[in-house]
């Protein structure tokens, strides 16, 4: 049972590690050219139908953009296999060309730098559907036990244009938020992003579920969920909390998301405070497994604790937690208000992440059980390439960004040696970044200037190589020595040592250097493993 279920898992955590060429297709949704730099979204705003049975979509996004520079082309996005109906500024209709899932759009005049415009653009098709959600992207389309439909979507990484026209790039988030507007048939309801602002019966039996974002958000998290949904409201420190789950699981779901509260309590405290308190925090239940929807986190666990009712850390502390809940909303801070500019840095999002997990156990159950955990998690590390993946192709890196990238941030709390120090950096990091985009560059000058200490050749080993530290141990002339063996040159890091029971600590090079406090023996010289995520060797 458990071979199964880590055969799943790691399909889910390396599915875009399998070397795969570079094409036009992937520059054309990864790459930042001039007919996308040239403009800035300020506001997307969504109206369409979605017809379950038919599994079809229709409607159009009316796309508010300010010019960058002057131009008379732009790159909108939306799949090949969707329909553009028309695409329209000023009651006029515009010329557009595509190739693969690019919308070139062309303009009878140029526009005019600072210029603000607005187009809607027309479409219809249906939809890819997911083969296995939320591994791959795409729609899913099920029946609930009342045999009413279950829809929902996830597209991260597969990009937001498999649904809906949109500049598809993490670098450019609208703004002003989005209006999403969403037509589904009598007797169901639509759950997006943001806050609630009324329903209107259309008149030909659908109804239309209106919601408005306020802040800025990533693409591939404006969503749909369609269901006959049960609503649980709640708050927590003055911060709105709504539940959305089919209503055979209402009486449940109000005993199981008890564990939201000291969920947020403890991202606040480390964290800062919860980034959307304007749209609120929703858990939607899903026909998929979970997906970080901002503000409307995806939730498909099964109200069961641990992954699927496993636990991932192979600890037993993984099933104190619904692993769901704590991931996907850790999300809210790691991924929806901090973003990479490009999914070759998605460990931006994932690492921390995965790391707030950590987090939660240690606010919840203390240091001890905290340690367990991550460390349980070197079961799931591959080591199969590094986890920065290539830039301006849409294509991210190894899946290990998850638990290799939290055992990173361990490994990097225990060099910082100073937990009051660490907690107000990880806390600062959250604050200063706050609902921007970044990048790799950005996240380690932050942690080199607060910490006072030279990190970059620690990031680069861990990020960009397979391999990890390994520190290599021999006797020779009477005494015993240490070095780092690295892919960085002039790599050189602290490591806790405990010699004959007592624990010192040393910074170690890429160079040999005889260990202090006349060790004699390697057996008695125990490497601290439990803080760093290193490999160790004796020679």
């Amino acid at each position: 049972m458990k071979k199964a279920f880590l055969v799943t898992l790691f399909a889910f955590i390396t599915i875009t590690t399998i070397a795969q060429p570079t094409t036009r297709r992937d520059t054309l949704q990864g790459g930042l050219r001039p007919e996308r730099t040239c403009f800035d979204v300020l506001k997307y705003n969504l109206n369409i139908t979605i017809n379950p049975n038919k599994k079809h979509i229709s409607g159009y996004n009316a796309i508010e953009f300010k010019i960058v520079e002057n131009t008379d082309t732009i790159q909108l996005d939306l799949f090949e296999n969707m329909t553009v109906d028309s695409i329209v500024l000023n009651k006029q209709h515009l010329n557009y060309k595509r190739e693969y899932d690019a919308i070139f759009i062309r303009f009878p005049t140029i526009l005019k730098k600072d210029s603000k415009q607005k187009l809607r653009f027309y479409y219809s098709g249906n939809p890819v559907v997911a083969r296995n959600a939320p591994w791959d992207g795409g729609f899913v389309f099920r029946k609930d036990n009342q045999g009413k439909p279950w829809v929902g979507v996830a597209v991260q990484g597969t990009g937001a244009s498999l649904w809906y026209p949109v500049k598809d790039h993490q670098t450019d988030e609208p703004d002003n938020g989005a209006t999403i507007k969403v037509a589904v048939p009598n007797g169901l309801m639509n759950v997006s992003n943001g806050r609630f602002t009324g329903s209107t019966d259309v008149g030909n039996g659908y109804t239309r579920w209106d919601w408005e974002v306020t802040n800025p958000i990533n693409n591939y998290n404006i969503t749909v969920n369609i269901a006959d949904y049960a609503h649980i409201h709640d708050t927590v420190n003055g911060l709105d909390l709504d539940y959305y789950v089919l209503k055979d699981n209402e009486e449940k779901a109000r005993k199981h998301f008890e564990e939201v509260k000291p969920m947020i309590a403890c991202f606040e405290e480390k964290f800062g405070k919860y980034p959307f308190y304007e749209d609120g925090y929703k858990l939607v239940e899903t026909p998929y497994l979970g997906m970080e929807h901002q503000s409307a986190v995806a939730y498909g666990n099964g109200f069961k604790k641990g992954y699927r009712g496993y636990d991932l850390s192979f600890s037993g502390v993984g099933m104190l937690f619904d692993y769901i809940t704590i991931h996907e909303s850790g999300h809210e801070w790691f991924g929806n208000s901090i973003t990479s500019k490009d999914v070759a840095d998605m460990w931006i999002h994932e690492g921390f992440t995965t790391y707030s997990e950590t987090v939660y156990v240690e606010c919840r159950y203390g240091y001890e059980k905290a340690m367990k955990y991550v460390n349980g998690q070197r079961l799931n590390v591959q080591n199969d390439k590094p986890i920065i993946g290539i830039f301006g192709v849409n294509r991210e890196g190894s899946g290990d960004m998850y638990f290799k990238g939290a055992l990173f941030l361990n490994t990097l709390r225990h060099v910082i040696n100073n937990d009051d120090k660490w907690w107000a950096m990880l806390l600062k990091y959250a604050k200063t970044y706050r609902k921007q985009v970044i990048d790799t560059e950005t996240v380690i000058n932050f942690f080199n200037t607060e910490s006072g200490i030279n990190l970059t050749p620690i990031f680069n080993q861990y990020l960009n190589y397979t391999n990890i530290p390994v520190l290599q141990l021999q006797r020779k002339n009477g005494s015993v020595q240490y070095r780092w063996e690295t892919n960085v040159q002039h790599f050189e890091m602290p490591i806790d040592i405990v010699i004959e029971g007592k624990e010192i600590r040393v910074t170690g090079t890429t160079a040999w250097q005889i260990l202090p406090n006349a060790a004699k023996r390697l057996k008695s010289v125990v490497p601290q493993q439990d803080k760093f995520y290193i490999k160790v060797q004796k020679l």
